[in-house]
């Protein structure tokens, strides 16, 4: 939608050189069908003040909602489902709504309008790391139930790192740990499969994304990330959760992973 304002943004090194660019596509791990341009943060968080701030914002995101609205068209030759939006555009476009000057019902109005488009756990992080606006936490709270109990793979993510962002509180911890608790991942959906299955030729790779681990990946890491992040802060409560939680040995297994690579925990028993 506003391809033509980004591409002389794209960086000569994305462009010109094949390894880089590769690297840059590898780290994002988009699904199938997803446009890359090759933007770089600051340059994505740039336009979307510039955008944020004209007359036109609140007609932007609406033109952003339509567009994601119309749903994917499948590539005559490859057979791939192409999105709308490509990457660039919806987290431009998540940083809007979290720059935007807006009352806090119609900012929920506009967000819970944008999350069943989050498809990447960069999409999902970049917003949520940017969602600095004033609001109560238990007006937040109550936003994210509906997504924690999503089968939606980001939706559920997004309700997990928001929680991180945003609540990150002793006292919303035994909260927060519940919801954890009664996450079903059997019965969230993903778009992704594991490397293992995979390289078993298991999947179509055409309408398939590959993930290191055991779908739905990006909420299991969203769930040890958070952990690792309480256990910097809040070493004692959550040991004593981690200790006795419901989550899968493979979440717990991330978490410790995630801790002993933090600065910050390395010195830090996990239990």
């Amino acid at each position: 939608m506003i391809e033509e304002m980004l591409r002389p943004l794209v960086s000569e090194r994305f462009l010109n050189e094949e390894r880089y660019r590769n690297g840059h596509i590898r780290i994002i791990n988009a699904l199938p069908g997803i446009r890359i341009m090759g933007l770089h943060t600051p340059e994505m968080k740039n336009v979307a003040k510039e955008l944020a701030g004209s007359d036109a914002a609140l007609e932007i995101i609406r033109r952003f909602e339509r567009e994601a609205g119309k749903g994917n068209t499948v590539d005559e030759i490859s057979g791939i489902p192409e999105c709308p939006l490509c990457y660039e555009e919806k987290v431009i476009w998540g940083f809007m709504l979290n720059m935007m000057k807006l009352p806090v019902e119609e900012r929920l109005e506009r967000i819970a309008a944008y999350v069943p488009h989050i498809d990447n756990w960069a999409v999902c992080d970049s917003f949520c790391c940017s969602a600095k606006w004033k609001c109560p936490k238990e007006t937040i709270w109550e936003f994210l139930h509906r997504y924690f109990a999503s089968c939606n793979e980001f939706e559920v993510r997004f309700a997990v790192i928001m929680s991180m962002c945003r609540l990150m509180d002793k006292d919303w911890l035994p909260e927060i740990f519940a919801k954890f608790d009664a996450l079903d991942f059997n019965v969230i959906k993903s778009e992704y499969v594991s490397l293992k299955q995979a390289k078993k030729g298991d999947i179509d790779n055409l309408v398939k994304g590959v993930a290191i681990g055991e779908p739905p990946y990006y909420v299991r890491m969203g769930v040890a990330w958070f952990l690792a992040t309480a256990l910097a802060k809040f070493p004692a409560e959550t040991r004593a959760y981690a200790a006795k939680s419901k989550l899968p040995e493979d979440v717990i297994k991330l978490y410790v992973r995630k801790a002993r690579e933090s600065f910050r925990t390395r010195e830090v028993s996990p239990f």
